[in-house]
């Protein structure tokens, strides 16, 4: 029966999903009917929204495109490589390659975002080069569907946003919080630990039982590794591009800095610290500057989605959040109908389900924050519901329907070379279970 479900699944997402940036102007086109709808402004006015917000997220899509490519340089470095290669050769069965790289991927993505979907992308590939009979289009969903827990995670932009605090942060919650709030309480409470457990175990079943009898094998030409000459050594010059004591030395100074933060701010992890640590240890990992460079060269093409579509997504997200003169936008109309119908117990799930609604429209975190922190934290607040659930529920929708909007699979996918239908019917299923796992906690623990 399973199989049958994810075969009907497979072909409808193959039929009827278009390529990720129609689907982001076909996103913007709906949002704007939808606002002049229900907000009563007409075309100007929601160009104006839309063209304002165009560029909003430039600093965090930076940020976005930093930790995408730090991280794939990091999962591209030999001893990495080397480790993935390794565990490859013992997978020997198709189930037992799906197992592994959905936990590879799952470990990777909460350690670091980025990080996981490249080093899921890459084990992917190694395991389609070394085992027989194995489904690539399902082991790519399994190395995506390690994205779930992202934002549960050591990256989390959420969690990472209120750990940093400022003067952003009052504004961002709608006055609720007004000194930050650290990790302790959001990322290592026990429900969000639970989810997190949860889905390791049960992610790696449903992908494996989800094998097809008839699986697609890869094209042999997707799986070829980028080839480099080897680096010239004969001027000062190139002497200087390779040099590991010039690596070594600037290593160093990134060890001495990160030191003197943790020792001062305890593990006080933002989104730019973490983007630092990638990149330091990316760089020791390489040994050389030029070495590195190239692994950055490599996975630049992975950010072209981030680049491209973000202004559009800022843009939708200017729309959602332009209001009429009564202040009524279409983001404060979806969630105040989520907060109508909720009480204290049942809030943080429908916080959760209306974000995930959000982010199939602004699949960003960041986004997600700017449009809902300022209503949801106020409305929770008012229930009795503390602000770090209230924050958690919005984070963990964000990442939910991830499973649905293709926007994140991009990087993976051009890693792998194969589209977005090809892995968004499996991906359908694990929307589901991962759906009743994080629901059923956040009402149990909420």
């Amino acid at each position: 029966m399973l199989n049958a479900i994810t075969s009907a699944s497979v072909k409808l997402v193959q039929r009827y999903l278009p390529s990720p940036f129609v689907f982001a102007i076909l996103l913007s086109l709906i949002v704007l009917v939808a606002s002049m709808t229900v907000t009563g402004q007409g075309l100007p006015a929601m160009a104006r929204h839309w063209g304002s917000g165009f560029w909003n997220l430039l600093t965090f899509a930076m940020q976005m495109a930093l930790i995408l490519v730090t991280g794939h340089a990091l999962a591209s470095a030999p001893a990495i490589h080397r480790l993935l290669a390794g565990l490859a050769r013992t997978a020997r069965t198709p189930g037992r390659a799906v197992v592994m790289v959905t936990l590879v991927a799952l470990a990777g993505s909460w350690i670091n975002w980025g990080f996981g979907l490249v080093i899921g992308a890459v084990f992917a590939r190694a395991l389609a080069r070394e085992v027989k009979g194995v489904d690539y289009p399902l082991l790519v969903a399994a190395a995506y569907s390690g994205f779930l827990i992202w934002h549960g995670g050591l990256s989390g932009s959420i969690p990472l946003s209120l750990a940093t605090g400022g003067a952003d942060l009052e504004r961002m919650t709608g006055g609720v919080v007004t000194a930050a709030i650290g990790v302790g309480d959001t990322l290592f409470t026990s429900m969000n630990l639970t989810i997190i457990a949860l889905l390791v175990i049960g992610l790696p079943i449903l992908n494996w039982a989800m094998h097809p009898k008839n699986p697609k094998v890869a094209d042999p030409a997707l799986l070829r590794d980028p080839e480099h000459d080897a680096l010239p050594r004969t001027t000062m010059a190139q002497r200087l591009d390779d040099s590991r004591i010039l690596n070594g030395l600037i290593v160093a100074l990134g060890v001495v800095y990160f030191g003197y933060y943790f020792a001062e701010n305890g593990f006080a992890l933002t989104l730019n610290i973490v983007i630092g640590l990638f990149l330091f240890i990316g760089l020791a990992l390489h040994g050389s500057p030029e070495r590195y460079m190239r692994a950055v060269q490599d996975g630049i093409g992975g950010i072209s989605g981030i680049v491209i579509q973000f202004p559009f997504y800022a843009g939708i997200m200017g729309m959602m959040v332009g209001a009429n003169a009564d202040g009524l936008s279409l983001g404060k109309q979806v969630t105040d109908t989520f907060i109508a119908w909720s009480s204290a117990d049942t809030f943080p799930v429908l916080a959760f389900l209306s974000a995930g609604l959000v982010n199939v429209f602004v699949p960003s975190g960041g986004g997600q924050w700017a449009v809902q922190g300022p209503i949801m934290l106020p409305a929770g607040e008012a229930l009795g519901v503390t602000p770090a659930v209230t924050a958690m529920a919005i984070a963990w929708g964000d990442a939910w329907t991830n499973m649905i909007q293709p926007f994140w699979a991009l990087p993976i996918l051009g890693i792998v070379g194969l589209g977005a239908r090809d892995i968004m019917g499996y991906c359908l299923l694990m929307l589901v279970y991962s759906g009743l796992v994080i629901s059923g906690c956040l009402y149990f623990f909420g």
